[in-house]
């Protein structure tokens, strides 16, 4: 289904905007409260250029929520199971935040920007209300607010020459995460080694909504000679990586463990975090269903899913498959899902009921993880994923 997107006050435009329409933007959908590029019209040339060459995204819907004062980081400890204790001025770290109830709200990137300022780059939710909300019950020293921050994603195995050409030499030594505070021409930004893709890349975190056109010409200039292109946070290959995407893979119930994330939790921490005694209830229950990899057998999908598809087993419901393409580099319809752990045990008969009928699947555990990968994909990878999905 196509429709037409208005545009108007109510949903907030990126500092990036009008360099996005000018690079020939066809398509937006709507994140925390803004419009997010989907779509400059070329979805096979923008897969290429994420896989093999070097693509620019705007990804100021990744707003920032600053937590500023001297109580910063302890608000930040309890709004995570994630034992940060060890974080560093530069450095940032994959967060999970939870409710009361255990219920996964945000898995947001964490920034420690000063001693006492910390930034959340958030998915789509209002952690803004929500930390705001929990600094004040907790009566903490703290600011939380927004700042004017938009992040700028170059990403892609020519993303490093790109941004060594803009910077220097001294990017290589960023590790995944950690991040620097820089300027270029002028323009105020923080440079980090991150992004949403397995090819791995960076993020211009530019800390001055006027400059943004500038910055965007300035990365589209130096990355000419690699052949750089517009993009946005790629459908397939987040579904060739095994990336999370928060809301979309997500229900009102879903826990960090459901999605593999135990190695991001920390239960034994002396500090009272939120959720901390749903989720030990909840380790110590097990998980009914969990997060997996779905290889969907039928012809290739001409196009993606819009809405969740039911998996049946043997007639009954056993979850849902959040996410479905067709993957060229492992040339298979691929997708994710929470799928009831019984189900995954005894997986014979099951079937995903999509638009158009039912077609039969097969699972496969994400285990390339979801999160912290910083190394690219290579065609001998893909080949070994592929081996790999044949055997199961």
């Amino acid at each position: 289904m196509n429709i037409n997107l208005s545009i108007g006050a109510r949903v907030r435009k990126s500092p990036f905007f009008e360099s996005t329409c000018k690079y020939g933007l066809k398509a937006a959908s709507v994140y925390n409260h803004m419009y997010m590029p989907t779509s400059y019209g070329n979805p096979a040339a923008e897969y290429e250029r994420l896989i093999n060459g070097v693509a620019m995204w705007d990804v100021a819907v990744q707003r920032q929520v600053a937590l500023r004062g001297a109580d910063a980081f302890k608000l930040a400890r309890i709004l995570t199971p994630r034992n940060i204790a060890d974080l560093e001025i530069g450095s940032g770290k994959y967060i999970p935040m939870c409710d009361f109830n255990g219920v996964i709200i945000n898995d947001p990137v964490l920034l420690q920007i000063e001693k006492e300022e910390i930034w959340l780059s958030i998915a789509d939710s209002d952690i803004l209300l929500w930390a705001s909300a929990i600094a004040g019950m907790s009566q903490f020293d703290v600011k939380v607010f927004e700042p004017d921050v938009s992040p700028l994603a170059v990403q892609g195995p020519k993303a490093k020459h790109v941004i060594t050409d803009l910077f220097g030499s001294w990017i290589n030594d960023l590790k995944y995460f950690d991040f620097q505070n820089t300027e270029l021409r002028g323009i105020p930004l923080i440079v980090a080694r991150s992004g949403w893709s397995k090819e791995g890349g960076y993020e211009l975190y530019l800390r001055d909504g006027s400059k943004a056109d500038e910055l965007w010409a300035l990365v589209a200039s130096a990355g000419a000679r690699y052949k750089i292109g517009p993009g946005t946070p790629n459908y397939i290959a987040r579904l060739e990586g095994g990336l999370i995407s928060y809301g979309a893979d997500t229900d009102d119930h879903t826990n960090p463990f459901e999605l593999g994330l135990d190695k991001f939790i920390d239960l034994n921490q002396d500090i009272d975090f939120i959720g901390k005694s749903a989720l030990q209830e909840i380790k110590r229950r097990g998980v009914n269903r969990r997060f997996v990899g779905l290889i969907i057998e039928g012809e290739p999908f001409e196009k993606t899913n819009e809405h969740r598809w039911d998996v049946l087993l043997n007639g009954e419901y056993v979850g849902y498959s959040s996410a479905c393409a067709y993957s060229p580099r492992l040339r298979s319809n691929i997708g994710v899902g929470l799928i009831s752990t019984a189900a995954i045990e005894a997986p014979d008969g099951m079937v995903v009921v999509a638009d158009y009928g039912a077609d039969a699947l097969r699972l496969y555990e994400m285990f390339m993880g979801p999160l912290e990968q910083s190394k690219p994909w290579s065609m001998a990878g893909v080949s070994g994923v592929r081996n790999f999905l044949d055997r199961v």
